[in-house]
């Protein structure tokens, strides 16, 4: 049994879910989002919930009931609030400046890399910190992932680009050797 999949997924004012086949539907006022769904779960909606069951008692079924439910959760919270993602980039001569719909970023490399900005996602750049904000919450979180890994923090000082409250261990680098002759 699913704990996740059992609860019922509140749908607030102002937020529309429609369920057609082979496909969930969700408006709010963030936009709107769709996502495919697998036969192995039903989705449901009446009275402000929307319910999600398996269909059948196989191990797909399952493993997909909770999953989908957590998904229609994190689609229902995105239309109506944005989830957010900032990246802070450290390092001395580290930019990273807004271009169109390109990130540009000077991370140390002999060239400026370009990031294309996916449709759906607002970044804004501010000091060095950049924020991704959007309805979709694996879209922000896969945008923020592929910036971060253009330039990960090192271990020694530290620069690179790191999520936001993100803790990098720093490693004591070289150590003198002391006098043995």
């Amino acid at each position: 049994m699913s704990r996740t999949g059992k609860l019922p997924i509140k749908i607030p004012a102002g937020t529309d879910v429609t369920v057609a086949p082979g496909e969930i539907i969700v408006k709010g006022k963030g936009g709107t989002l769709k996502r495919a769904t697998h036969p192995a779960v039903t989705i449901t909606v009446k009275d402000g919930e929307a319910l999600v069951t398996p269909s059948n008692n196989t191990r797909v079924a399952r493993a997909l009931w909770g999953t989908y439910a957590a998904h229609i959760r994190n689609m229902v919270a995105g239309v109506n609030t944005p989830f957010v993602k900032k990246l802070q980039v450290e390092g001395i001569g580290y930019r990273c400046e807004l271009s169109g719909k390109q990130l540009k970023l000077s991370v140390g490399f002999s060239h400026p890399v370009l990031v294309q900005i996916p449709e759906g996602l607002t970044v804004a750049v501010e000091k060095n910190v950049v924020t991704v904000s959007g309805a979709d919450k694996e879209q922000v979180g896969e945008f923020a992932a592929s910036v971060r890994a253009v330039k990960k923090p090192e271990p020694y000082k530290g620069k690179g680009i790191r999520y936001e409250g993100e803790v990098v261990r720093q490693k004591a680098g070289k150590k003198v050797a002391g006098a043995t002759a």
